[in-house]
């Protein structure tokens, strides 16, 4: 009896003990969960910051025909909303990573309940919420203690967001903050990134390919790991279908497809427009210190999201692009072919010192010389390194070549191309349709539309023209004697008499002003250069937006100031519209990451002449493409000789109006070439880096073949869309009529009779 007695409160005892651990078995996980979100064990984010959630967003560079040209950004990321997102995107996501999303509170008790008893080899109980939440606002805990304290903080979180958001919102959220690698953090990056896609165009196979690297996207990075990622890809499928959102049948089919990826790298070097993207970026530096916040910060171009919205148009960029490359490659492999064989190639009529001090200052603007004297390396210890030869990778017109070379003979290897610098703009908005500034942005990043400057040859005559037209309300056929022309010394400051010559050296004949610009005739423009003197030809220049220094003498007549192509586009504007200068403008209106407006801009613009001064320039530069210097633009057939050689898409056989105006410089150191119609403005220069760099006859380095066919295949090809609506007509009137005569004929009939009647009064 005894022994019955004492074993009842023992076995009591035993029963109180197994509910007292039952009972801190659910209370300890609510305590710690309890202090966990009072803070107690290291800080959370507070409720702002849950509710408006932290994260680099990438500036985007928008076309006016609304593409994505590119981004600035420290992470590529873009926002992108829950209905732009594919739904198989979604279906994948939720069946492979968190089956009970829908269903769950942020934390999936059945999921960590059998992980725990598992010992996690059944897979991870993190939900998508909680990946949400770490992504969002931890970096990597190490492991032990502080690992579970972050997974503690992650619950706390999750929940949190659960409360805030709604199921949509966090997985939105999670899809725009994952980081998927070569530069794609978030679907709407990655789409563009691996399919070239948007991301509600994702189909099954390419969704799954996407939440497969979720997992691990280094391990299952498709670009270097094809294989693994094709094999990961397909669990996912089968997730799908054990979630009963594919079908087996599907399955079965979708299996076997490849990966079909379009790779396509976001880096700045990359993509459309790179000379003009850069050209953006640099004026968003600008603009964002002149434009403050509301509380007196600073807008991130990195991490603010802004929408820049710009003038390019994506179709006439990328035929831009194409024209360039189409005919530098081809221009390139003449000089080569025609210049290459010389020993100081590529330079041209200097000696070997002037070509050792080129070398030399061109060593000491790259950046390895700029470090190693910043390392305080000696100079001759500089040149050792720079005369070694080393492993690299140099450009070349059928791709980059890995060779082995010293960094001099790179530099002197580089200065053979021939470079370029093109630009499109619809003259009567100012808007730049396209801008190319060189031939390979990330070889070559000089930029030659608006920051270079180079002699700009007859393509300034023009000018000297419309003042002279502006004064004397000269016809188009208005003729002058082709003879010597000098202008005395003592004259504007001359310390001698200034005679120019002729380029053929050939003189005689009477010549109309619209013959004379057409075949560039420099002892005509001489003659206009005398009539009204430099001064009136400089402050309309300026008037026409020349920026640089512009010397009171008479021999800018022949353009031998240096101007950019961004420059002489916005002064051939004013022919084309009725007058009115319009200088070039690039971006439209900026936006913050909510679309809500931050600027909108417009065109400076400024009447330099009035529209029938305007219209007899325009008159006068279409005998250019018709009979003079750029006429090659209307042969159909025939034999070119040596231009087959050089000039690309030959013959070009346009036969609607076209105005324009070829230049060449002194040595042929620069070739220009400027078309007209009557809604397109397109200026293109092509040269060397140094004005040594050039061919030594004129038949090769003038405008004519230098820079005119890159204008040409462009045109053509917009021509081919007609969507861009380019024009093909004849440039319209002033509707006021005028009061010159430009039809040459009657022109000599009306002197013919204007002199009959002297007579007759005479006598």
């Amino acid at each position: 009896m005894s022994k019955k007695k004492q074993s009842k409160p023992s076995f009591r005892k035993y029963l109180i003990g197994l509910w007292v651990l039952f009972a801190i078995g659910l209370i300890v996980p609510v305590v710690i969960f309890y202090i966990t979100a009072l803070g107690w064990l290291g800080s959370l984010p507070g409720f702002e910051e849950i509710e408006n959630p932290k994260s680099n967003l990438a500036s985007q560079i928008i076309t006016a025909d609304g593409k994505l040209m590119g981004k600035f950004y420290k992470e590529n990321r873009t926002h992108v909303e829950y209905h732009e997102i594919s739904p198989h995107v979604i279906s994948a996501l939720i069946a492979t990573e968190d089956e009970r999303f829908i269903k769950h509170p942020g934390i999936d008790a059945r999921s960590l309940a059998r992980a725990v008893s598992k010992m996690g080899s059944a897979g991870g109980a993190s939900t998508i919420t909680q990946q949400l939440a770490k992504n969002l606002f931890h970096d990597a805990a190490p492991r032990g203690f502080e690992r579970i304290l972050q997974k503690l903080k992650e619950w706390v979180i999750a929940v949190r967001l659960e409360r805030q958001y709604t199921k949509q919102e966090i997985i939105t959220m999670y899809l725009n903050q994952f980081d998927f690698i070569n530069q794609a953090v978030g679907i709407q990056s990655a789409a563009a990134i691996y399919f070239n896609e948007r991301p509600d165009s994702l189909s099954i196979t390419q969704s799954a390919l996407l939440v497969g690297m979720v997992k691990n996207p280094a391990l299952y990075n498709p670009v270097r790991f094809p294989d693994r990622a094709l094999e990961r890809r397909n669990v996912v499928l089968s997730q799908m279908v054990r979630n009963k959102v594919l079908n087996r049948e599907a399955y079965d089919t979708l299996k076997t497809e490849d990966l079909g990826l379009n790779f396509t790298r976001q880096g700045h070097d990359e993509g459309l427009a790179p000379y003009f993207r850069e050209y953006v970026r640099d004026y968003m530096r600008e603009w964002v210190k002149n434009n403050p916040k509301t509380d007196g910060s600073h807008y991130n171009i990195y991490t603010d999201g802004l929408k820049i919205y710009t003038t390019v148009d994506s179709r006439m960029q990328q035929y831009a692009e194409e024209a360039v490359e189409e005919h530098m490659a081809n221009l390139q492999r003449v000089f080569f072919k025609v210049e290459g064989s010389r020993n100081k190639f590529p330079f041209n009529r200097i000696n070997q010192d002037q070509i050792d001090n080129i070398l030399k200052q061109s060593m000491r603007r790259t950046d390895r010389y700029r470090n190693m004297k910043r390392n305080g390396v000696p100079e001759d210890s500089i040149e050792l390194v720079f005369n070694t030869p080393v492993n690299m990778n140099v450009f070349s017109w059928e791709g980059d070549i890995d060779t082995v070379m010293s960094p001099m003979d790179s530099i002197r290897y580089y200065k053979s191309f021939l470079r370029t610098g093109f630009i499109a703009v619809d003259p009567h908005t100012g808007f730049v349709k396209a801008w190319v500034g060189g031939i390979n942005y990330k070889h070559f990043k000089y930029d030659h539309v608006k920051t270079g400057r180079r002699q700009v040859g007859s393509t300034f005559k023009p000018f000297v023209y419309a003042t002279a037209i502006k004064q004397k309300k000269y016809s188009p056929c208005f003729e002058v004697p082709d003879v010597l022309t000098c202008i005395e010394k003592g004259t504007y400051g001359l310390l001698k008499d200034w005679c120019p010559e002729n380029s053929n050296r050939k003189y005689g004949e009477t010549r109309t002003l619209r013959n004379a610009l057409a075949n560039s005739v420099n002892t005509v423009t001489t003659y206009l250069m005398k009539q009204i003197g430099p001064e009136p030809v400089v402050r309309l220049s300026k008037d026409l937006g020349f920026k640089g220094d512009i010397p009171e003498q008479q021999s800018i007549a022949l353009g031998t100031l240096d101007g950019s192509v961004y420059e002489m586009a916005g002064a051939y504007t004013t022919f084309i519209n009725e007058g009115v200068y319009t200088e070039p403008i690039m971006v439209t209106r900026i936006e913050d990451k909510n679309g809500t407006v931050l600027q909108e801009f417009s065109p400076y613009t400024k009447e330099i002449m009035n529209e029938q001064d305007a219209y007899v320039m325009v008159e006068i530069l279409k005998g250019v493409t018709t009979s003079g210097t750029g006429a090659r633009l209307r042969m159909k057939h025939g034999n070119y000789n040596h231009f087959n050689d050089v000039v690309t898409g030959f013959p070009y056989g346009f036969d609607n109006p076209i105005a324009g105006k070829t230049g060449t410089t002194q040595n042929n150191s620069d070739g220009w070439f400027v078309g007209m119609v009557p809604n397109l403005v397109g200026i293109a220069w092509a040269g060397g880096e140094d004005r040594s760099t050039n061919f030594r006859a004129t038949a090769y380095g003038q405008g004519a073949t230098m820079a005119l066919p890159t204008w040409a295949i462009f045109m053509r090809k917009c021509y081919s869309d007609p969507e861009l609506k380019i024009s093909r007509d004849n440039f319209p009137k002033p509707e006021g009529g005028i009061d010159v005569i430009i039809d040459c004929e009657q022109y000599k009939l009306d002197i013919e009779n204007n002199r009959d009647e002297r007579l007759d009064k005479l006598f």
